[in-house]
This record gives C-alpha cells, sequence and structure tokens, in this order.
C-alpha cells in the first residue's frame, strides 16, 4: 500500500493535525474505551485537539504498523467515528461507518 510507505514515526504526531486546544481525552467520545484509547497513546495521541483533522485511514495504517500485525478493519469505523467527532460532528455508533470504511479500503486495495 502506498499510504504505508507514507507512515511517519509512530510516536509522532502527523503535522496536518494537532492539539487545537480541546485536552478531553480521546476516551471521552463515543465509541472510543480503553483498548481503542490505548491504540492512539501507543501512536502519541492522548487528547481530542489530537483528533482535529486527522486522516482515519493514517492513524488506522499507523496503529497496524504499531502492533506488528493486521488490525481488525472494524477498528476504522471507530477512527472514523473519533475523527468525526474531534472535528465536531455528533455522536454516531461506529457501525454506522461501515460502509464509508469498505469503500476507503476498496481504494486503497
Amino acid at each position: 500500500m502506498e499510504r504505508m510507505a507514507q507512515i511517519m514515526s509512530p510516536t509522532e504526531p502527523s503535522s496536518r493535525h494537532g492539539d487545537t486546544g480541546d485536552g478531553r481525552p480521546v476516551q471521552s467520545l463515543a465509541n472510543v474505551g480503553p483498548k481503542v484509547a490505548e491504540r492512539f497513546q501507543r501512536i502519541g495521541i492522548s487528547t481530542v485537539g489530537e483528533l482535529r483533522g486527522a486522516d482515519a485511514v493514517e492513524l488506522f495504517e499507523r496503529m497496524q504498523a504499531v502492533a506488528g500485525h493486521p488490525e481488525d478493519p472494524c477498528l476504522l469505523d471507530t477512527l472514523i467515528s473519533a475523527v468525526r467527532q474531534a472535528d465536531g460532528e455528533p455522536a454516531r455508533p461506529w457501525w454506522e461507518y461501515t460502509p464509508e470504511r469498505k469503500r476507503l479500503l476498496e481504494g486503497t486495495a
């Protein structure tokens, strides 16, 4: 995957997004529990502000790189949800993002 070649260091936040003053922990977002919050922490993200403007697919790829194995594709649904909430959209169940995730992954295969 070409996008994998562009992955930044797993502990450095992407320069395309950054803390915008919202210091709430990522776990305060709907659909983000302790396990997903731990995955965010592993790639250097701990606050909602750090998710603003992020690319959910890039985050997913970085999480896979850090884990050293493929992650469940449903994790991407949760990441899309988290980024959208950070960008100001209302919370929705993670599974409502499944059709979008499938379209996104079709484009990278």
